[in-house]
């Protein structure tokens, strides 16, 4: 037999480790070219790898949590074919055995059975070329977002081999009957271990038994968990859960004082890179109130027509194109300072930025080529994008190149925030809550005090490129389009 040795892969974009999140493969399974074995965590994404030879797993040879370096032995496959074989090298592929077919396939982007493939834009329509921009912009795909900014998507299923068990199951729980292992996202395994809840006692109320957050979070509080568990002594499972509660369920309880969490991986890189953005570019702030009531009535009006039936329409999709007409009107806005080079860089196409708290923490995925999109593919592209970047899925290449930035602490019932700048862009805009209040609008008979949606917009910029007038200019211009998007036609 022959013993291949699979090495960590080059993830790319200069990271140079990666932390082990997940085995899906035991010592004992079998293999195929492509089957995706385990997934990592880099500073920037999480990766699900192939494998490049077929076989039987006969060791792994990390542990899950293990940050390990690249190049590193990381599981080792005999693929039957007798002697030995060198093991792949980092950032490669080794060859199949003689006579068996090998799929093409990049280090942790590998095609997923089951994966949901990307529908091309329709060109012409809705254009808006910045520049000497290409007429072909990347292909989105329809990814309805649930709430009217941004909210949080209920888990799907892992179409996936059985995994080994990698917890140990409460004394006092038996474990839920299941075929495979459990079901659940990312996000929701790490909440279970945060917890220290163990999945393969915790019944799933999804589709096909899938564990949602709120399953995970109900466990731990013990909330019926006789009657779920079918624990027939309710007084001993109770106790099984109170006697020993974990930290992130009580934080006030009797549990441990103090709780440390390592700093790495995606919450690492964001922090290096605020620190860097907040004390290398000097921010400047400015804050405008809008009554966007028009906004209001123009999402309700999209929702109910034929074409947006598909997508979930919200005011972040109209201040997001908003932004792309604003930066029409004002390109000194998207642009870049060049350090080494003391040049200005001025971008003739908008990447537009999303922020988005995942529970790996902030990320800030783009939309590429956003100024070419007609609204119902901007809202197209923000489903997609919120989507994936709440399933932990979003990849480097989506959240680089990015040239300006919207950031929604509206969700969170926050009115207006003083944003840092992504690093590599001049600006970020901050959409704030939107609320009824009292409005003064000139009435027939003159002033009236009357109910609207107000909000607050804040832009942050550069000052070095952006001076005081530019960014005024721009802001003005976004909150007149928010406050009449009518005014669109008159730019447009």
């Amino acid at each position: 037999m022959a013993i291949r040795t699979f090495n960590l892969p080059d993830p790319g974009e200069g990271l140079v480790e990666a932390e082990i999140v997940e085995w899906k493969v035991a010592p004992g399974d079998t293999v195929k070219v492509n089957d995706m074995v385990l997934e990592i965590e880099t500073a920037k994404s999480l990766v699900e790898l192939p494998i490049p030879w077929s076989g039987t797993v006969r060791e792994l040879l990390v542990n899950v949590g293990d940050t390990v370096d690249v190049g590193t032995p990381i599981i080792s496959i005999d693929d039957g074919q007798g002697g030995d074989a060198p093991a792949a090298p980092a950032g490669e592929t080794a060859q199949a055995p003689k006579g068996e077919q090998q799929e093409a396939n990049l280090v942790g982007y590998g095609a997923k059975a089951g994966a949901t493939a990307r529908r091309a834009r329709k060109q012409g329509d809705g254009r808006m070329p910045l520049g000497s921009v290409p007429e072909s912009a990347p292909a989105r795909a329809a990814a309805p977002t649930e709430t009217e900014q941004v909210a949080e998507a209920e888990p799907v299923a892992e179409q996936t081999a059985p995994a080994p068990r990698t917890e140990s199951p409460a004394p006092a729980v038996e474990p839920v009957a299941r075929e495979g292992r459990p079901k659940a996202k990312p996000p929701v395994r790490k909440l279970a271990k945060d917890l220290g809840v163990d999945l393969w006692s915790v019944p799933g109320s999804g589709p096909d038994g899938i564990i949602t957050r709120d399953d995970v979070e109900s466990f731990a509080r013990g909330v019926n968990l006789p009657e779920r568990q079918g624990v027939s002594d309710q007084g001993e499972a109770a106790a099984s859960v109170s006697a020993a509660p974990s930290p992130a369920a009580y934080p006030f309880g009797s549990g441990e004082r103090e709780v440390r969490t390592p700093i790495k991986g995606v919450r690492k890189m964001t922090a290096q890179a605020m620190v860097g953005s907040a004390f290398t570019a000097p921010h400047v702030t400015e804050w405008v109130t809008v009554d966007v009531t028009r906004t209001m009535e123009l999402v309700d009006r999209l929702k109910r027509s034929r074409e947006f039936k598909d997508v979930k329409v919200t005011p972040l999709l109209v201040l997001a194109r908003a932004m792309i007409l604003a930066i029409r009107r004002n390109p000194g806005v998207n642009a870049t300072w060049d350090e080494a080079a003391q040049e200005i860089v001025q971008k003739n196409y908008v990447n537009l930025g999303i922020a988005a708290a995942t529970p790996r923490g902030l990320i800030v995925p783009n939309i590429k080529d956003a100024h070419g999109m007609s609204m119902l593919q901007l809202a197209q592209a923000i489903g997609e994008l919120t989507a994936t970047a709440r399933e932990g899925r979003t990849q480097p290449a989506e959240m680089s190149g990015g040239t300006i930035t919207i950031t929604n602490v509206g969700v969170f019932g926050v009115d207006s925030g003083t944003p840092i700048i992504n690093p590599g862009e001049s600006a970020i805009v901050a959409f704030g809550a939107i609320r009824k209040m009292p409005w003064v609008v000139e009435g027939p008979a003159g002033d009236e005090i009357v109910v609207r949606h107000v909000t607050q917009l804040a832009m942050s910029f550069d000052h070095r490129l952006v001076d005081g007038e530019l960014g005024s200019r721009f802001l003005a211009d976004l909150a007149a389009i928010m406050a009449d998007p009518g005014q669109a036609l008159v730019w447009g």
